[in-house]
């Protein structure tokens, strides 16, 4: 089982409507490319936000082809998508996991 986190910053100005388009749109666009069995969505706590909200999202891929399929047929259009609909107003980290128990 392999996990693709996304770690979120989003401005105080667009966080609300950033939640509910991610909730709403992304999510469930990027869980129809079937690369991803599951997912989890959570809140940073105890973390600065005087510049933002900060939130991950933990996608589960059975296997590592899915999440590399992910990122060569799917990632590209879904990651220029966000950046249409919010421009400079999120911030995003990524990184690949393997679970090991």
């Amino acid at each position: 089982m392999y996990i693709y986190n996304v770690t979120i910053q989003v401005t105080h100005a667009i966080h609300e409507r950033w939640l509910q388009w991610m909730q709403q749109i992304h999510i469930p666009e990027v869980m129809a490319t079937q690369c991803f069995t599951n997912y989890t969505m959570v809140r940073l706590l105890d973390i600065d936000e005087s510049e933002g909200v900060t939130y991950a999202v933990q996608y589960k891929a059975a296997s590592k082809q899915d999440y590399e399929r992910y990122i060569s047929h799917f990632s590209p259009a879904l990651r220029q998508a966000g950046i249409d609909a919010w421009g400079n107003q999120f911030i995003a980290f990524r990184s690949l996991m393997q679970v090991v128990h």
